[in-house]
């Protein structure tokens, strides 16, 4: 019962974990299909301030990674599909990280030990430990489900939305289209 009361409560606020202020209105100007959205540069919403306790310890800051694209991938250990995608996730990181291509994990409602134990073997990037969703609310873009992924351009700014799981197949080629981006 604990467990499906935490799964319920997990689902709930991620319907509405990335529903700053600002809503979806970015997206309409932007390309969807199939659960991806796609901006093109001039339609990019700016990430503000992103700060975050590691489930490692220590604390991230999203402005130490300007410059860099940034794939953040919001996930649980209680998330079936997180659990799928986990390995797509780390080979594409393996795959683009030597084109300043960085990953972050913003793990939701669970307890520590459970979110470790999910990444122990699973992924080699970071995650920072949000249970309470107030880091994804940072990110200020309407998502309905857990997982999603967003990727960042160098500039800070939302690119790529997908907004259910993803595969290596689906996810390097868009992380490289922005990766060669001019940094501009």
């Amino acid at each position: 019962m604990r467990r499906l009361l935490a799964v319920t409560l997990a689902a709930t606020a991620t319907a509405g974990v990335l529903a700053g202020c600002g809503g979806d209105n970015w997206a309409k100007n932007c390309t969807t299909t199939k659960g991806v959205v796609e901006c093109d540069a001039a339609n990019r919403p700016q990430v503000g301030a992103v700060t975050g306790e590691l489930l490692d310890g220590g604390t991230y800051d999203i402005s130490t990674d300007r410059g860099k694209v940034v794939v953040v991938n919001f996930w649980g250990s209680w998330c079936a599909p997180c659990r799928a995608e986990a390995a797509d996730l780390e080979s594409t990181y393996q795959a683009t990280k030597a084109k300043n291509v960085t990953f972050l994990g913003i793990n939701s409602r669970d307890d520590k030990d459970s979110a470790k134990a999910f990444e122990k073997g699973r992924v080699t990037y970071p995650s920072v430990y949000d249970y309470d969703g107030d880091v994804a609310l940072k990110f200020d873009v309407t998502q309905t489900s857990t997982p999603a992924t967003l990727i960042l351009d160098r500039q800070g700014r939302i690119a790529v939305a997908l907004r259910r799981s993803t595969t290596a197949a689906e996810l390097q080629p868009l992380v490289e289209r922005v990766a060669a981006e001019a940094a501009g």
